[in-house]
C-alpha cells in the first residue's frame, strides 16, 4: 500500500472520529529546524488563508522539512486585496469574502503547478479558523473543506496566530526554541515566551489598540491612503526627527502590556494644532514612527530581561517596518542577544505558515474528524490551551 492509499484510507475509515492533535513542545536547545515527532507521518499538506484581505495558499511538505523547515515549502501564492479596498480607506469584508471566492481555487492551481505536482499529491488541507473577519474565514474554511473531501484527505484547522508565531522557522535564518516572539500586526500586539511548538506563555499584550491599528488610524488623520502603515512609514523616511514630541503610553515600568489608544489621540490633538500639510506632515509621522518603534523595541528588551533569554523573533505584518527591524537589530547586537524575522513575504498573512502550522502538530492519527467546519472570529490563543 502506497502512502497516498494508507493516508485516504485512515481518512476515511476516521472520518467522524474526534480530532486528537499531537502538541511538540521540544526541549530547550533542540534545534528550532527539528519539528517533527519521529512517529508523525510524512505529509504533504495544502494550507489555505483568507483571514482579512489577503488569500494565500500553499503547499508543505513536512518529510523534506525534517532537517530544515525552509526545505518543506514547495510552493506558495499570495493575492492582496489592497488595491480592490483602497478606495474604501479600509478593508470592505463583503467585498474581501467576494474575492476570496474568486481567488482560491486559482491559486491552489498554480501552487500545485509551480511545485510540479497535481492535486492527488496533498495529503491534507489545512485552513485558517480564526481570528479574522467571519465572511473571510467561510470562504476558505469551505474550500479547504470541499477540497479535503474531494481528495479524501484530512482536514486540518489551524489557528492564525500561531501561525505567526511559527512563520519565523521558515526563515533562511530560523530561531532556536526558546525565544521571546513579538507578534506585532494590524489586529494583535503580543509578546510570548516560546517554548516549542505549542509551548506558549503570554508575557504581555496591548490593552487597547494594536501596534498596527496605531500606525493606520494615524496615517488617516494625516490624510494618507491605505494601507495606512507603509504609507506612514515612507512618509516618515522624509521626516525630521524630534521635531515633535508624542508620548509613550506604559513605557515605564516593569510591566509588558501595550497601550496606543492614547497615541493615536495625541496624534489627532497635534494634527489639529499644527494641520497636515506637506510642511509638517513628514515630521509628525516620523513622531509616530518614532513612538511605536520605541515602545516596541524597549517591551521586547524587558522581555528578552524577564524571561532570561537572549533570542527574540518578530513576527506578523508590522514585523516588515525596515525602521523597526534595524532598532531591533541594534537594541539585540548590543546586549548580545539574536533578533530573528520571517522573510518579508512571509510577515504579512500567508498560507505558507497555515500548511507549516498544521505540519508541526500533525493528528495523532492520519484521519481528520470528518469535514464538518467552523470558523472562529474572535480566537484568543489562550482558548487552544496551549497559553500559559
Amino acid at each position: 500500500m502506497t502512502r497516498r492509499e494508507h493516508v485516504r484510507g485512515q481518512a476515511q475509515e476516521h472520518s467522524h472520529a474526534p480530532v486528537k492533535w499531537r502538541y511538540l513542545v521540544l526541549p530547550a536547545g533542540n534545534p528550532a529546524h527539528r519539528l517533527h515527532a519521529p512517529l508523525a507521518s510524512p505529509m504533504r499538506i495544502l494550507g489555505v488563508e483568507t483571514s482579512c484581505d489577503e488569500t494565500g495558499v500553499a503547499l508543505y511538505d513536512s518529510e523534506r522539512g525534517r532537517q530544515r523547515a525552509r526545505d518543506g515549502l514547495l510552493a506558495h501564492a499570495l493575492h492582496s486585496q489592497v488595491r480592490m479596498h483602497a478606495d474604501y480607506g479600509g478593508v470592505v469584508p463583503e467585498l474581501a469574502s467576494r474575492d476570496h471566492v474568486r481567488r482560491v481555487v486559482p491559486l491552489a492551481r498554480r501552487v500545485l503547478a509551480d511545485a510540479g505536482l497535481d492535486a492527488d499529491a496533498v495529503d491534507a488541507v489545512a485552513y485558517t479558523r480564526g481570528p479574522g473577519l467571519a465572511g473571510a474565514l467561510l470562504v476558505g474554511a469551505g474550500a479547504a473543506a470541499g477540497l479535503a473531501f474531494g481528495l479524501s484527505v484530512p482536514l486540518i484547522p489551524v489557528h492564525h496566530l500561531e501561525g505567526h508565531l511559527l512563520s519565523p522557522l521558515l526563515s533562511h535564518d530560523p530561531p532556536e526554541f526558546p525565544f521571546v516572539a513579538l507578534l506585532v500586526s494590524g489586529g494583535h500586539t503580543q509578546l510570548m515566551r516560546v517554548g516549542g511548538v505549542g509551548d506558549y506563555m503570554l508575557l504581555g499584550e496591548s490593552i487597547d489598540d494594536a501596534a498596527g491599528e496605531a500606525f493606520d488610524k494615524s496615517a488617516k488623520l494625516l490624510g494618507l491612503g491605505y494601507p495606512g502603515g507603509p504609507a506612514l512609514s515612507a512618509l516618515a523616511a522624509r521626516g525630521t526627527p524630534g521635531r515633535f514630541a508624542l508620548p509613550r503610553p506604559l513605557l515605564k515600568g516593569a510591566g509588558l502590556d501595550f497601550s496606543f489608544s492614547g497615541l493615536k489621540t495625541a496624534v489627532g490633538l497635534l494634527v489639529r494644532k499644527v494641520g497636515s500639510g506637506p510642511e509638517v506632515a513628514a515630521d509628525i509621522a516620523r513622531a509616530v514612527e518614532d513612538a511605536i518603534v520605541d515602545i516596541l523595541v524597549a517591551k521586547s528588551l524587558k522581555a528578552l530581561d524577564q524571561s532570561g533569554l537572549d533570542c527574540l523573533v518578530a513576527a506578523g505584518g508590522v514585523a516588515a517596518n525596515a525602521t523597526l527591524r534595524k532598532r531591533l537589530g541594534d537594541a539585540c547586537a548590543a546586549r548580545g542577544a539574536r533578533v530573528h524575522y520571517p522573510e518579508i513575504d512571509l510577515c504579512t498573512d500567508n498560507g505558507a505558515m497555515i500548511a507549516f502550522a498544521a505540519a508541526c502538530r500533525q493528528p495523532r492519527q492520519a484521519a481528520g474528524a470528518g469535514y464538518d467546519f467552523s470558523v472562529a472570529p474572535r480566537w484568543p490563543l489562550m482558548e487552544l490551551g496551549l497559553v500559559r
